[in-house]
């Protein structure tokens, strides 16, 4: 299929035909496109349009195009739809994208939804999926599944599994489970078929099967599917009884949302905004770390007083003009150790004790700034400073960094050990509190060298 492309004439002309309510003409042009380029265009109309658009078109089209679309444009469509028009949509919908949508709906108009839905199983799937948190492999999974008894045969297996994938928009795997649904192991096509007709389920499925439970958090699912290249995975419960399955579109999701809250977190913001969000959102979103950063840059005055006596020593007042470059090394390395430990806890490849990632972090930063200090040394000679305060400075920054290193390895660390998201370490936390640690141990060091 062509992609579809979206341009300035083909909106104008839609919402042209949406004005004269020309609907078999508006059929027409949408009828052959991809529910993705239908929620594209939507987007792209005002909400007046875009509910002209999703009364007018066959839910078995809108219903996927209202998945795709921006939660706050979605929500803006959904609330002047009646409960039975909502319904018609979730019919039409898997049960996790189902369950979602439901879910962004005000509680009170969540039931009302749900008791206009006919298929009374589809209802039923929907209200077990609700119970879980979204970010849990029960919040991500889909009812959807091809699943078989192991005492079968194979030819009632097949017949089975016809019956079953009529509501499955993509098979994965077919699961063997026992008489009381307990997960067994799984079925290979290619043995299914080239079986004989009465032979058992049981003999020619592999009772080795990957699975997670109903409980485990996304982020391990994620983990788990990535490292064994799975398109989907089972998830059970305690008793191994099978409940659902998470396919790789709805892991692909999941890793680009978080990934999406890291970047704002690691950015100093503490919510989940867009830029179209109100002022008063996107400041309650930003304020919190701006504070932080103000109590920083007051920590840093503070610092800066109790070293101002060298601002009466005309060969030491140069120290002052180092302030802003010591700040800035100290908040650089601290920010790139923490990024990469970050990457590295959330990629599970952290391992080992954490003194000997310490020691590894204090040795890169040796070479790191000794490479700096020299570069300082050759810029004091070149502007006549004077060796002494030159090399002082240069020595000054290499301890900066060491600890600005170790600071940025240590903190996401501790962060991730006590459940909270080492994200948080990348952002203006880690730059600030290296910044004061830094103006201060320079200032410190100098004292300490130049006897001031």
């Amino acid at each position: 299929m062509a992609r579809f492309q979206i341009d300035k004439t083909q909106i104008l002309d839609i919402r042209s035909l949406i004005e004269a309510q020309d609907n078999r003409k508006l059929q027409r042009r949408l009828h052959q496109l991809h529910y993705a380029d239908i929620a594209e265009i939507i987007q792209e109309l005002n909400s007046d349009e875009a509910i002209y658009l999703v009364k007018l078109l066959n839910s078995t089209k809108t219903a996927d195009a209202l998945a795709e679309l921006d939660e706050d444009i979605r929500e803006s469509i959904l609330e002047k739809l009646s409960a039975k028009e909502i319904a018609d949509e979730i019919e039409e919908l898997d049960t996790d994208d189902a369950a979602d949508m439901i879910a962004e709906l005000p509680e009170a108009r969540q039931e009302k939804v749900i008791n206009e839905i006919s298929d009374s199983t589809h209802a039923k799937d929907i209200r077990d999926l609700l119970r879980y948190d979204e970010n849990t492999a029960g919040g991500l999974m889909a009812k959807e599944l091809v699943k078989v008894q192991e005492d079968l045969s194979v030819l009632k297996c097949v017949n089975t599994m016809r019956a079953q994938a009529e509501n499955v928009t993509r098979v994965h795997s077919i699961y063997v489970i026992d008489h009381k649904n307990r997960l067994k192991g799984r079925l290979s096509l290619k043995d299914l078929i080239t079986a004989n007709s009465k032979a058992i389920v049981k003999d020619i499925s592999i009772p080795k099967v990957d699975y997670v439970t109903v409980d485990q958090d996304g982020e391990e699912v994620a983990k788990i599917m990535s490292k064994y290249d799975l398109e989907a995975i089972p998830v059970v419960n305690d008793k191994k009884e099978l409940l659902g399955r998470i396919t790789i579109d709805d892991i692909v999701d999941f890793i680009k949302e978080e990934a999406e809250e890291d970047y704002l977190l690691a950015a100093g913001v503490t919510n989940d905004v867009e830029a179209d969000d109100t002022i008063w959102d996107l400041s309650k979103a930003r304020l919190p770390w701006l504070f932080l950063g103000l109590m920083g840059g007051l920590g840093s005055v503070f610092i800066l007083q109790n070293f101002e006596e060298i601002m009466a020593q005309p060969n030491l007042r140069n120290l002052f003009f180092y302030t802003p470059l010591i700040a800035a090394m100290a908040g650089n390395v601290g920010v790139q150790s923490s990024a990469i430990i970050v990457q590295g806890l959330a990629n599970d490849v952290v391992k080992g004790s954490l003194i000997t990632r310490l020691l590894k972090e204090v040795g890169l930063s040796l070479i790191n700034g000794f490479a700096l200090s020299l570069l300082l040394v050759v810029f004091g000679i070149l502007i006549q400073q004077e060796l002494i305060l030159s090399l002082t400075i240069a020595g000054a920054m290499m301890s900066v960094i060491i600890v600005a290193a170790l600071v940025g390895t240590f903190v996401p660390i501790i962060l991730d050990k006590n459940s909270i998201d080492p994200a948080i370490a990348t952002g203006p936390f880690i730059t600030t509190c290296n910044d004061i640690f830094g103006i201060y141990l320079f200032f410190y060091f100098a004292k300490i060298i130049l006897q001031f």
